[in-house]
């Protein structure tokens, strides 16, 4: 399964559905659904303007998925500046001229350690970890296993 490595706390936001766009500087035709990593730095002028506590971020794991639908061309700042709502990027993004358009995500509540990558990445699992199968499953099935489990 494709996945794509999002900068914390870009990445919490996405899978809690408060960022519906991720900002880059390329462009990709890739539409359908991705696993989000969250590498090991963190943005900390990022976490500052937003007020988010950086202790509480998870890093260096796949974090959730969501689904690239389409991707905006940004032709100025000002058309930047007027989606702040929507990618809450700091000054330093406002040279990205596209942003993947988001949807239906989903955040893990147990996190899959991982080494990101750039760009588009593939998720292979290693002997004795789940395929990529199972993860696909595990995303599907995790809120039933912890209603099961929270019933026991």
């Amino acid at each position: 399964m494709k996945c794509l490595s999002v900068s914390q706390p870009y990445a919490d936001l996405i899978t809690s559905g408060k960022k519906t766009i991720e900002l880059r500087t390329w462009n990709t035709k890739f539409r359908g659904e991705f696993l989000i990593h969250a590498p090991i730095k963190i943005k900390n002028s990022a976490c500052e303007k937003l007020g988010i506590d950086k202790s509480s971020l998870r890093t260096g794991v796949i974090i959730g998925k969501a689904e690239i639908y389409d991707v905006k061309s940004y032709e100025s700042i000002k058309d930047l500046k007027n989606d702040y709502n929507k990618h809450f990027a700091t000054e330093e993004f406002l040279r990205h001229k596209y942003g993947f358009l988001l949807r239906k995500p989903q955040a893990l509540r147990v996190p899959i350690p991982y080494k990101g990558s750039l760009g588009f990445f593939e998720v292979k699992m290693h002997a004795g970890l789940p395929s990529n199968n199972d993860i696909k499953s595990e995303l599907f099935d995790e809120e039933y296993r912890y209603q099961w489990i929270g019933k026991h």
